[in-house]
C-alpha cells in the first residue's frame, strides 16, 4: 500500500518546503497539495516547490477542478509540472469545493468534469482541440509540446462521484468515512463504473483527514472539522457513516460549507464515536486497527490530511506505523 501526505498550502514557502524534504525522507511515496480557492497559497506554486525539493515523491493536487481556471491552461499548468517532475506528477481534480461561493461558482457538473478530463487528455496527446467544457470553449487549442503520460485522479465522497470516477479517471481520492459499511458502498460504486472504463491502471486512494494523538481526546478535537464537511458534502456518505439524519441537519444549518474554522464549530455537536467513524481520530492502537484494515480491503493507497495544529506528529507516528523506509 502506498501512503501519501496531504497539506494545504498555508505555511510559508521556506517552511513548507522544509517540510516536504522531511516527509519525503521518513519515506512517504506522495505528497498532495490543496488547492482551496482564496484561503492558501496557489496550489500550482506550492507544487513546484515541492517538486524542486524532492527527487522521489508522487506530487498531485488535491483537489483543482473545471471552474476556476480555464481547461487549457490547467492542462499547461500540468505538461510545465511533468517537465519539471518527469513521471511524478497527478491532475487531481473534481466538481469543486464549497469556497468555490466566494468566487461566485456552483459546482461543476458531472459532464463537464468529463469533458474537462478528456480535453486535457486529448492536449497532453498532442492533438489541436474544438471542444466544450461546461461554458469554456477550445478553438483550434494545442500545447507547445505534448506531455508525458499524467493520470488524473478524482476527488469523490458521493455516489455519482465516485461512478463517474471509475468511469473515466486513472485513479479515485475517497473520503467517505472509516467504517465497513460506507467504504464497501464506495468500492462497489467504484466497480460499477469500472466495468465501463477504458482505463487499463487504477488507483484507489482512501483519504484520511484527522490526527494521531496519545490523548485521543485531542485527536478527535482536531478531526471534528472534517466531519461537518463530509455532512455538508455529501449527505449519503455521511449517513453511510453513522451520522443520524437530525445531526446532518443540525450540521447543515449551522455551516455555510466554507473554511474549516466555522465547520468545527459546527461539528461541536458530533459524539466523538461518530467522529472516530468518519474521520482518522485516535491513539496509536486505533491507528493501527485502521491501517491494516484499509490494506485488506483492497485500498492501494492512504493520504494522510493530518489536520491537528502541528502535522508533524500525526505524519510521524503514521510512518512508524506504516514501517515506512527512512530514506537520506
Amino acid at each position: 500500500m502506498r501512503y501519501g501526505v496531504t497539506l494545504q498550502a498555508v505555511a510559508e514557502p521556506a517552511e513548507f518546503t522544509e517540510l516536504v524534504r522531511w516527509i519525503e525522507r521518513l519515506g512517504y511515496d506522495d505528497l498532495w497539495v490543496g488547492d482551496s480557492s482564496l484561503h492558501c497559497g496557489d496550489a500550482y506554486v506550492y507544487a513546484t516547490l515541492a517538486l524542486q525539493a524532492t527527487s522521489r515523491l508522487r506530487v498531485g493536487t488535491s483537489v483543482t477542478n473545471p471552474l476556476t481556471r480555464h481547461t487549457g491552461i490547467t492542462a499547461n499548468v500540468f505538461r510545465s509540472l511533468d517537465q519539471l517532475g518527469p513521471g511524478r506528477v497527478v491532475c487531481g481534480t473534481g466538481v469543486g469545493e464549497r469556497p468555490l461561493i466566494e468566487l461566485g461558482f456552483s459546482r461543476a457538473k458531472l459532464s463537464t468534469l468529463v469533458e474537462h478530463m478528456d480535453a486535457m487528455r486529448r492536449l497532453w496527446r498532442g492533438e489541436t482541440v474544438d471542444a466544450r467544457v461546461g461554458s469554456q470553449r477550445l478553438v483550434g487549442s494545442h500545447l507547445r509540446s505534448a506531455a508525458g503520460s499524467i493520470p488524473i485522479f478524482v476527488s469523490a465522497s458521493g455516489p455519482r462521484t465516485i461512478e463517474t470516477a471509475g468511469r473515466h479517471a486513472d485513479g479515485v481520492l475517497m473520503l467517505v468515512g472509516l467504517w465497513p459499511e460506507p467504504l464497501r458502498q464506495a468500492l462497489g460504486q467504484l466497480q460499477q463504473g469500472r466495468r465501463d472504463s477504458t482505463v487499463d491502471r487504477f488507483e484507489t486512494a482512501c483519504c484520511l483527514y484527522g490526527a494521531v494523538d496519545d490523548d485521543e481526546t485531542e485527536a478527535i478535537e482536531s478531526a471534528r472539522a472534517i466531519v461537518a464537511w463530509l455532512a455538508k458534502a455529501s449527505p449519503p456518505a455521511a449517513r453511510a457513516a453513522g451520522m443520524p439524519k437530525d445531526l446532518i441537519e443540525e450540521i447543515d444549518a449551522n455551516y455555510s460549507g466554507r473554511e474549516f474554522q466555522e465547520a468545527r464549530r459546527a461539528a461541536a455537536v458530533v459524539p466523538g464515536a461518530v467522529v472516530q467513524r468518519v474521520a482518522f481520530a485516535g491513539g496509536r492502537k486505533y491507528a493501527e486497527d485502521k491501517l491494516a484494515w484499509l490494506e485488506s480491503a483492497g485500498v492501494d493507497t492512504v493520504n494522510l490530511g493530518p489536520l491537528a495544529p502541528d502535522p508533524r506528529p500525526t505524519i510521524a507516528a503514521v510512518a512508524e506505523i506504516a514501517g515506512l523506509e527512512p530514506t537520506g
